[in-house]
């Protein structure tokens, strides 16, 4: 059976990686479906990995691959240190121009969060119709602030900041502008444009704020399959249910609208820029201020639960299962 876009049935997966025969007692966070991040013990601190592609964006698609994975390395409260990067080019549409766009994308992106370019590898490849870059972020932390999903615990809270959908929003008006135009001024789809940088699509100080603020227990940054799949990665990460109420899940706009207009899913469509923070109860209002003071917004959308409970999403009242999405929303007008 041919499988479609997008990333793979998590059981499969899950199977895939309980296959690995070597483990080393020094890795603390391992892989596993809603794992995105490494944690390697080094001393009396831990070094911390991740590796992301960038598959749909062309347009600043330098300025992409670093805050994603910038993004991963801060959910388990590190700061991003050293940066490598893997770019394969189109064959037919490559010229010195295009590679200094993404380069100069690059450097603006490492230079925001003081995190250094020291390796990777760039070819002009066959068979590719656009540029795909592959990111691996390496940081250090602390033993103190390692935030490690495993102590997340039924009854917290679950915080959740900017909205749904921020990445995809920028990603509908950068790379498919022609299918909006009928419906929406250049003015909003210009806007949108901006959504990489104002919202953002990092989240890299409202989490290094929540670690100073409170008791963090896990925190997630949605990213393909958008909030609805993050939250349920969150809760599988986890081995816990949750319920989430999604009149509490701000959606943003043009990008919502824009999902509408296009038969898209808002909370199944690329969120990069979003994070989800599990905390203790009695913090979750000292962590969401110290959040909404870095000038994001932060809101309490539901509770961590036993597993017995279920994955939940309430609507109108009513409950049901979590939607997942494992072919993001928008990689459907790619195909």
């Amino acid at each position: 059976m041919k499988l479609r876009p997008g990333k793979l049935d998590p059981d499969f997966l899950a199977s895939l990686l309980a296959e690995n025969e070597i483990e080393d007692d020094r890795v603390v966070i391992r892989p596993g479906v809603g794992r995105d991040v490494c944690a390697i013990r080094q001393g009396d601190g831990y070094l911390v990995a991740k590796t992301d592609p960038i598959t749909f964006a062309t347009d600043r698609i330098g300025w992409y691959v670093v805050h994603v994975n910038a993004n991963d390395v801060a959910t388990v409260g590190a700061r991003p240190s050293w940066f490598l990067v893997t770019v394969l080019l189109p064959e037919k549409d490559t010229d010195e121009a295009l590679v200094s766009e993404i380069w100069d994308d690059l450097r603006h992106a490492l230079t925001g969060i003081d995190c250094e370019l020291c390796g990777g590898h760039t070819e002009v490849t066959v068979g590719l119709d656009r540029p795909i870059l592959v990111g691996h972020m390496i940081a250090e932390v602390n033993a103190d602030r390692l935030v490690n999903k495993e102590r997340t615990r039924a009854a917290d809270r679950i915080l959740l900041t900017k909205g749904a959908p921020v990445e995809g929003t920028a990603v509908l008006a950068l790379e498919k502008g022609e299918l909006l135009a009928d419906s929406f001024s250049e003015e909003e789809v210009e806007r949108a444009r901006g959504f990489l940088e104002d919202p953002g699509i990092s989240v890299l100080k409202e989490a290094m704020a929540a670690c100073d603020a409170g008791d963090v227990h896990a925190m997630h940054d949605p990213t393909e399959g958008g909030v609805a799949t993050g939250l349920w990665e969150l809760a599988k990460a986890a081995d816990l249910g949750m319920l989430v109420k999604a009149e509490r899940i701000p959606l943003l706009e043009p990008g919502a609208s824009f999902c509408v207009e296009l038969g898209l899913d808002p909370l199944g469509t690329i969120s990069s820029g979003t994070l989800l923070i599990c905390v203790a109860p009695e913090d979750a209002e000292s962590v969401s201020a110290a959040v909404r003071s870095c000038g994001v917004e932060c809101r309490d959308v539901g509770e961590m639960l036993p597993d017995e409970e279920g994955i939940m999403l309430e609507r109108g009242g009513e409950r049901g299962p979590m939607p997942i999405f494992p072919q993001d929303e928008i990689s459907r007008l790619f195909e």
